[in-house]
């Protein structure tokens, strides 16, 4: 009776674990799962770019500018309603899968142009002509080998997630303006007279955060209308000359929308001006920002010279 009492309470035990080691794996594995990048409304950057381009392989007419406005709410809509999903203008976990399809050596579409933004980021460096050739051909197949996605040059679904949802060489960095604003060569002129750059663009020109942090809105004086952003990365970086801010104070993320370019402050024309500091010093941005441009990690802020990037 003692015998058969202890087993079965024995049995219950092991039950007990077993379902308490499958909760935890379960968990454990949602928790660690990628997920889709939600991109909507405001968004902008390298996400809006790739949602664009591949809104236009479906057979839509964007200008891809990496930023989220109306025209590409109401694509996202459309094509939302046409392959019955929930219409929220929101792409996120339910709209991504439609939207990537599968790619591989040879093709000639706007998913590859997609494909290649991405890869960008990884810094790939590849043009972004939306041919599959041997240049993509062999990115892709470095990044599937990296990710233990097997060694041919096909995307599928799994492909774009992984390639969407991984860390660019980047980080967490996004340039300050739309990349099509102005060349590359633009970054790396001199400030007229201390360490900082000035980016000539038109009023209305939206500006990013370049890292994760938090901001403080600047009203009045030199700057003008701007933004002081904390960033993560224990450097500051300060917007000067905005038109209007589109935040509050508070925490933002790499690639938020914080404002639109202007000509308030002390200013002689339309412009964003750029500064940024570390370990107690104002370092030039040239560098930096060139780096990000191109897709790659930028040099660490406190590594950045303190002159040499004025007239």
């Amino acid at each position: 009776m003692l015998k058969s009492r202890y087993r079965k309470v024995m049995l219950a035990i092991i039950a007990a674990v077993a379902t308490a080691a499958a909760t935890f794996a379960v968990s454990v594995g949602t928790a660690s799962a990628a997920q889709w990048p939600v991109v909507k409304s405001g968004s902008a950057g390298i996400e809006t770019e790739t949602v664009q381009h591949l809104l236009n392989k479906a057979g839509h007419s964007l200008d891809v500018d990496g930023q989220f406005g109306a025209k590409t709410k109401s694509a996202v809509e459309a094509f939302q309603k046409k392959h019955d999903l929930g219409v929220d203008g929101v792409v996120g976990e339910e709209s991504w899968p439609k939207l990537t399809v599968e790619i591989g050596p040879d093709d000639e579409n706007d998913a590859v142009k997609a494909a290649q933004v991405q890869l960008n980021r990884m810094g790939k460096g590849l043009e972004v002509d939306g041919v599959f050739g041997e240049k993509t051909t062999k990115a892709i197949k470095e990044f599937k080998k990296d990710n233990d996605l097997g060694d041919d040059a096909k995307m599928d679904d799994k492909v774009w997630k992984a390639l969407i949802t991984a860390k660019g060489k980047a980080g967490d960095y996004t340039l300050v303006i739309p990349k099509d604003a102005q060349p590359r060569s633009e970054y790396d002129d001199p400030h007229h007279d201390y360490a900082a750059l000035d980016l000539a663009v038109p009023t209305g020109t939206h500006a990013f955060a370049v890292t994760s942090g938090t901001v403080t809105k600047v009203s009045g004086g030199s700057c003008g209308n701007g933004i002081k952003l904390k960033g993560n990365d224990g450097a500051t970086y300060t917007y000067c000359h905005f038109d209007s801010h589109a935040v509050d104070n508070g925490s933002v993320s790499s690639g938020d929308l914080l404002g639109y370019t202007g000509n308030t402050g002390n200013s002689t024309g339309p412009h964003l001006h750029f500064a940024m500091e570390a370990s107690g010093s104002s370092r030039c941005p040239q560098t930096f920002l060139t780096a990000i441009y191109d897709g790659n990690a930028p040099p660490s802020p406190g590594s950045l010279p303190t002159s040499g990037c004025s007239y």
